[in-house]
């Protein structure tokens, strides 16, 4: 995970592998392992995060580490000795192997493989880290030098992180080579046309889409040689957030090949707070933005049944405030928390920096560690993705709307050809804002995807526009008229009048000889490509043309009421003549947890106001609330104590620690308390009376230092609050 901003250093390190004492069955015995860390670091009292898998990174440590001097396996062993299984994470397109760069892996310099822009110059991630354009000589370095190590360190799940080509790269050497190499004819730079353009993504995505086939293919090979079965997932950005910050990924396409078995998405602050146009302004979204972010990856996924973990961070790249820090991680977390169907999630990154590095505070010459509150708060939430499972419930609002999406997003990422911009990414927030922002859980669809049956098998109304990405083959067309023949409604907004119609392509090559790729989905459909705005019947579906961009929905104040209205009179017919109901808020009851978000420019301006026995999850005093009022632009997390079936088994329901050995009698409950170092824990215990005593490691609280407990008659809770201890601290409750 990486900020486009930060510009880092990095030290050298080399590694000597022998072998681990630990079995690795440790590893293989956690089936159910759904919460994970990445760190470069060994084991510290202070990061012991308590979820089920570290993620070791890098055989030389992290980029951006100042300090790579324990070797890895050291690193891998610390963490395996403390309970944890251990994967291991290393960067595609960058990363700590300076020993390839420099030259010390075969005896020749490889700096000139990296991405350079048109003025020359290199694009860095680090001192003597470019960003790699993937050739064969690296991928045998990945492949010798890294995979075959960590596999015979006994690591059976590797992610490859990150693999990302930027749009404004392409003129190096090495690229122009593998140009030529793969198209046959002379390099053309990419500002050139339109043409060379599209040529030059395409390009860049087939190239990572090719090192990810093979070095996955090779590293489960390796495996199976070494009595091993490994798991390879692709942590990545969302292809939002790669189209948005113009970088070319195989996203999508990863999802089909045999040697991927899921994803991290890699959505956190850094990336969701990036600022996009609604009603005319444009501005910061984070919860929307995040809230999209999750939903591409989960339909890049779950067509194929991939597993797929959702990251958040609690902090981010860039200086900020631990205000602004804590309100937006707070908005990413509740967006995730949002899609019921996954429960596997990357609680952070690089604990160490969270919990060991003072963050310098923007605007001023202040470093500040981590907010005693706020590192509470936060234990509080990361121990709830713990415990939180997979649910069928929906979130609220009208279902079965959709926007379409495909990799080709990332092929029209250029500033300005012939006079036509998107700006801000535009044109997607333009199909997707307007019903965001009025309640409607709007979901999207990949093109690539759409051979898989449940990717369209719930929708009711799809939204396409060719104005910003075009279809990748004819049989994604055929598809989709399948879709609509059988019923689906097709709305379709583009003025299809952007540079990119005329790229020489599929619909415009050998069988076909369309001016524009919708008209090859008309005829499949056997209707007229319209002039003006049009509705056709197509077998039992009907298709709504909108001969307008989508930009033009959001960059412009109440830009997207024609739209709308659309999407209202399409959405009735399939939804027995009842229209679109608006609402500012978004909920979801998954189990005892129970999840708001209240949104700002909506139809209204009311808060939700919810009623009951809460326990309010974002503050780290875990207060008992009979009522809750969530604000616009706000969001809330709640655990619903009424939901809890057996009242009279003593529970821990909230807690700032992970929580093991539980034993209960009649009249006593005991268990132990985890969670890092140097940290605050507060505790909510449901007990079936006020207790008599409580113990905290034998002792008596008051004999305890920095410990307070309070009971509520009501809920028949208690609050324990103590200093944490990854050791373990012993509770004892007796009544």
């Amino acid at each position: 995970m990486h900020s486009k901003f930060l510009k880092i250093g990095l030290l050298c390190s080399s590694v000597f592998f022998t072998s681990i004492t630990t079995a690795q069955s440790t590893d293989s015995a956690k089936t159910k392992a759904k919460t994970a860390f990445q760190t470069s670091t060994g084991w510290m009292p202070q990061i012991d995060v308590r979820s089920d898998i570290a993620i070791v990174y890098g055989v030389n440590g992290n980029p951006s580490d100042h300090d790579s001097s324990s070797s890895f396996l050291n690193r891998v062993k610390s963490w395996r000795e403390k309970g944890y299984t251990t994967h291991f994470m290393t960067g595609i397109a960058w990363g700590s192997y300076q020993d390839y760069f420099l030259g010390n892996w075969d005896g020749k310099s490889h700096l000139n493989e990296g991405q350079v822009e048109q003025s020359g110059d290199t694009i860095w991630h680090g001192e003597n880290v470019p960003y790699i354009v993937p050739n064969k000589s690296f991928l045998n370095y990945m492949k010798t030098a890294i995979i075959e190590k960590v596999i015979d360190a006994g690591i059976s799940s590797i992610y490859l992180e990150e693999p990302e080509f930027w749009t404004r790269a392409g003129y190096s050497s090495q690229f122009k080579k593998e140009w030529e190499d793969h198209y046959g004819f002379a390099w053309q730079p990419q500002h050139q046309s339109p043409e060379s353009t599209w040529l030059s993504n395409k390009l860049k995505y087939q190239l990572y889409y090719n090192a990810i086939d093979e070095v996955s293919k090779y590293a489960k090979s390796y495996g199976k040689e070494k009595g091993l079965n490994v798991k390879v997932y692709i942590p990545t950005h969302s292809l939002i957030n790669y189209s948005a910050w113009n970088i070319v990924s195989p996203e999508a396409s990863l999802a089909s090949l045999e040697g991927i078995d899921g994803y991290i998405a890699q959505v956190w602050t850094g990336t969701s707070r990036t600022p996009n146009y609604f009603n005319g302004n444009l501005k910061e979204r984070t919860f929307e933005n995040a809230f999209l972010e999750y939903g591409s990856m989960v339909s890049m996924t779950a067509p194929t049944n991939r597993k797929i973990f959702f990251l958040t961070d609690p902090i981010e790249d860039r200086n900020q405030s631990w205000e602004d820090y804590k309100k937006n991680y707070q908005a990413t977390f509740i967006a995730k928390l949002l899609y019921p169907g996954n429960a596997n999630y990357e609680v952070m990154p690089w604990p160490e920096r969270i919990y060991t590095r003072p963050y310098s505070v923007a605007g001023t010459d202040k470093k500040i560690l981590i907010p005693k509150p706020y590192s509470t708060q936060m234990q509080i939430m990361v121990n709830t993705l713990n415990d939180i499972q997979v649910s069928e419930n929906k979130v609220s609002g009208d279902q079965g709307i959709a926007v379409a999406m495909s990799n080709s997003l990332m092929f029209q990422t250029f500033p300005n050809h012939d006079g036509y911009e998107d700006p801000n990414f535009s044109n997607f927030y333009g199909q997707t804002f307007p019903l965001l922002k009025r309640g409607i859980p709007v979901r999207t669809v990949h093109l690539e995807n759409l051979g898989y049956k449940p990717s369209l098998q719930d929708k009711k109304v799809l939204i396409l526009s060719y104005s910003n990405m075009k279809p990748n083959n004819p049989e994604e067309h055929q598809n989709l008229a399948k879709w609509v023949k059988n019923g689906g409604v097709l709305i379709y907004a583009a003025a299809d009048n952007d540079p990119y119609q005329n790229v020489e392509e599929w619909w415009n090559t050998g069988d076909f000889n369309y001016k524009k790729p919708i008209e090859h989905l008309t005829d499949l459909l056997n209707i007229e490509y319209p002039e003006e705005n049009q509705v056709y019947e197509a077998g039992k579906g009907k298709v709504y043309f909108i001969k307008q961009n989508p930009k033009d929905f959001v960059m412009k104040e109440s830009g997207d009421e024609a739209f709308l209205n659309t999407i209202n009179t399409a959405y009735a017919e399939v939804n027995n003549g009842q229209k679109l109901q608006y609402k500012n808020n978004f909920e979801l009851v998954r189990g005892a947890y129970e999840l708001i978000a209240t949104l700002d420019e909506s139809v209204s301006k009311e808060p939700v106001v919810t009623k009951g026995s809460y326990i309010d999850l974002f503050d780290p005093e875990l207060p008992v609330l009979s009522e809750k009022i969530t604000k616009p632009g706000e969001q809330s997390y709640l655990y619903n104590i009424n939901s809890v079936e057996d009242k009279n088994k003593p529970q821990v329901l909230a807690s700032a620690s992970r929580i093991y050995d539980e034993a209960i009698s009649a009249k006593s409950y005991s268990f132990v308390s985890k969670s890092p170092l140097d940290t605050n824990n507060s505790m909510r215990i449901l007990l079936p009376q006020q207790p008599k005593s409580v113990l905290i490691n034998n002792k008596p609280l008051d004999r305890s230092p920095n410990t307070n407990q309070e009971f509520d008659k009501d809920s028949k809770t208690l609050l324990l609050q103590f200093e944490n201890d990854p050791r373990g601290v012993q509770v004892s409750i007796k009544w």
